[in-house]
């Protein structure tokens, strides 16, 4: 039997990076095995399953890659369908009507009295619960409406679904769903629960963790490569140390037998470096090009510098970008007198007594240089510490923050040279401002 997994988002205008997590398990699952990955648009809701929400969702699944192989189904068109199978399980005596809430007759699936109630699953292996802590459920609504687990059900068997691959919070509702198959009188799909995504505290991974939503990801300038890789890598490994993987790679290494059971942690600080990898691997033009459109949105111009100078700049700053959300705030400095300072670089580095006449000086010793170079510029900086008994880092440091508002960036003799000695001087010289820019 060909392998026939779907993606069944319920669109609520975000696409949360668990939803879409689960979404990459079954295209890699289905793209390895040759078989179709489906989109199945849960859209019921129909307050919050808007055109917008569903445009959305379409978007960011386009943006990451995941192809569907056949049109969307939109459960809202298939009520009829979702009815008459409550309809027939009420004739079987598998569901029976109650009325629950007192407002009309609802229909509710009857789960076993006793024994027990169980199923394999793909990633956790067995799972079962006493018959007698199970509850009848409600499958069609006093108003009409089929709820979830019965519009789920019936819309995985006609769609042929052969694995149904979610995250483990569903674990619970497939014990209903299995008893909706049973009634049905179908053979259920294979059920792989995904280990949750949690924090570094172990608790699941929210908003109020950072970025939780795909377009935050987007909005922030990750590439959908490197967000797509560490998604994978959340509660799936390919049974050695890789870590940066192609697609083709992932695709050819992925089971269900190396997802793992344990939460899955998520770590920001790989996702940036992974991020960054992946930056450094584009295409310059690429990159210049984002370079080039982030300095715009923010009013600044690339094209003030000389050419040789743009080069140098981006020779000194891809390296040091994690994620395109860097710019131009990592380089803001090279393209306007109007860069902030960052107070604490400031308290620490030009606020401490004789800093700013010292910075005088340094600005004198580079006017006095008959070339204002790299190798220059940091001869004149150490015969300056040397004469003052100062070791480099004394004037190192001032020097950075003074020139650029920052404690950390590129090399500070490569700094000088892009800056020119026109405009470091002019810095330097005006460093006192600093001071009272940043005063409490």
């Amino acid at each position: 039997m060909s392998v026939r997994v779907r993606f069944a988002p319920s669109p609520t205008g975000q696409v949360h990076i668990g939803n879409i997590r689960a979404a990459i398990f079954n295209w890699l699952f289905a793209r390895h095995a040759g078989g179709s990955f489906l989109l199945r648009v849960e859209d019921t809701d129909r307050e919050r399953s808007t055109p917008e929400a569903i445009r959305t969702l379409l978007s960011v699944m386009e943006w990451l890659g995941l192809d569907a192989d056949e049109p969307p189904v939109y459960q809202s068109t298939r009520t009829a369908r979702h009815l008459a199978v409550a309809e027939a399980m009420v004739a079987s005596g598998a569901a029976t009507r109650e009325n629950r809430d007192g407002k009309g007759e609802c229909i509710v699936c009857r789960m076993p009295a006793e024994g027990k109630v169980e199923f394999t699953d793909a990633v956790k292996g067995r799972i079962r619960k006493r018959a007698e802590d199970t509850q009848d459920f409600v499958i069609v609504r006093s108003d009409g409406s089929p709820v979830f687990h019965l519009a789920n059900v019936v819309d995985d068997h006609d769609m042929g679904i052969t694995h149904v691959i979610r995250g483990d919070d569903h674990v619970e509702n497939t014990f209903k769903h299995l008893q909706i198959f049973k009634a049905m009188g179908v053979e259920p799909p294979v059920y792989a629960h995904l280990p949750m995504i949690v924090n570094h505290m172990g608790k699941p991974y929210s908003k109020r963790d950072g970025a939780a939503f795909v377009g935050d990801f987007q909005e922030q300038g990750y590439l959908p490569d490197a967000l797509f890789n560490f998604l994978a890598l959340l509660g799936w490994a390919p049974g050695d140390d890789r870590e940066i993987l192609s697609r083709q790679e992932m695709i050819d290494a992925f089971s269900l037998e190396r997802c793992k059971s344990s939460a899955a942690r998520f770590d920001l600080r790989k996702l940036l470096w992974m991020n960054g990898e992946y930056l450094r691997n584009l295409p310059r033009p690429v990159v210049e090009a984002e370079f080039r459109r982030r300095l715009q949105i923010a009013g600044l111009d690339a094209g003030t510098l000389p050419d040789a100078t743009w080069n140098g700049v981006l020779d000194q700053m891809i390296p040091r970008t994690r994620v395109f959300g860097d710019v131009p705030g990592n380089c803001i400095y090279f393209f306007t007198e109007n860069y902030p300072f960052d107070p604490k670089a400031v308290d620490k580095r030009l606020r401490p007594d004789g800093v700013v006449a010292l910075l005088q000086e340094v600005a004198q010793a580079f006017e006095a240089l008959p070339a204002f170079t790299v190798e220059s510029s940091e001869t004149a900086l150490r015969a300056l510490g040397e004469a003052r008994g100062l070791g480099i880092g004394m004037l190192v440091h001032p020097v950075r923050v003074a020139v650029s508002g920052v404690g950390e960036g590129p090399g500070l003799f490569e700094l000088l040279t892009l800056l020119g000695r026109e405009r470091v001087c002019a810095r330097l010289r005006r460093a006192d401002k600093a001071l009272q820019t940043t005063a409490n």
